[in-house]
């Protein structure tokens, strides 16, 4: 069962630059997504999420990547589609200190129905911009909902794509494990 959170606004997202292949997807998030990121640092093939802070899928998937960090570098990128909450807790987990554990506390609290972390309503116009970017990748790969998954098969170098939450045993699978 795929999960997935969709823009609750129903306005046609503006004209954006050219779609991106699934093969330019990990390439295009590289050089143009800005995140957060968390896991085997080290790693040379890192998975980027495209995640909405106010999407309960989202935390599903956040809890299932946990135990895979040890193996998995994760970029979670956040986009604003869901609601006015989306852009000031995206841009307080890009700037947090300590990104593990502040996406852990936010995302307690979203999945407890608390609606997540407090973030200022200001966002720094850089940061702003970082999340507008990508979201505009969200739409430019054809994702119609988050959280959206970008990674590249270990064995092969095939670029991957997924929309929705899964299992962490779903995930390393997945993700080639």
């Amino acid at each position: 069962m795929i999960a997935a959170c969709s823009p609750q606004d129903s306005t046609p997202a503006p004209a954006a630059a050219a779609p991106i292949t699934v093969d330019q997807a990990h390439s295009a998030l590289s050089a143009e997504g800005k995140g957060f990121t968390v896991g085997a640092l080290m790693s040379a093939n890192p998975v980027y999420v495209l995640f909405d802070p106010q999407c309960p899928h989202c935390g599903h998937l956040w809890n299932a990547s946990l135990p895979l960090h040890n193996k998995v570098k994760f970029v979670w990128l956040p986009v604003a589609i869901i609601n006015a909450k989306s852009l000031p807790q995206g841009a307080a987990l890009m700037q947090a200190a300590q990104p593990l554990e502040t996406m852990n506390a936010h995302e307690q609290s979203i999945l407890a129905g608390q609606g997540g972390m407090s973030a200022p309503s200001s966002v720094p116009d850089d940061v702003a911009k970082a999340i507008a970017t990508n979201t505009t990748l969200l739409n430019r790969l054809g994702a119609d909902s988050v959280p959206f998954i970008v990674a590249r098969q270990p064995q092969t170098g095939q670029v991957i794509t997924r929309t929705g939450s899964m299992a962490t045993q779903d995930l390393a699978g997945w993700l080639g494990l």
